[in-house]
């Protein structure tokens, strides 16, 4: 596996701190801070859509 380059935190309201991370091999990484070892991976163009998608609140009725 290739070591992950992460992010600064993204951290929001409370503690809900995030990190979001890249291998060399075009992965990207999400995870929550301290929990580096346990992280959601998918191909770096769909974690970038699923971002997109959450900022154009395609996911609001989750909230």
């Amino acid at each position: 596996m290739s070591e992950v380059q992460w992010e600064e935190p993204f951290c929001g309201e409370g503690n809900s701190c995030f990190r979001i991370g890249t291998d060399t091999k075009g992965n990207g990484y999400i995870a929550l801070v301290g929990a580096e070892d346990r992280y959601l991976t998918d191909s770096r163009e769909a974690l970038q859509q699923m971002i997109r998608d959450i900022k154009a609140g395609k996911a609001d009725h989750l909230l």
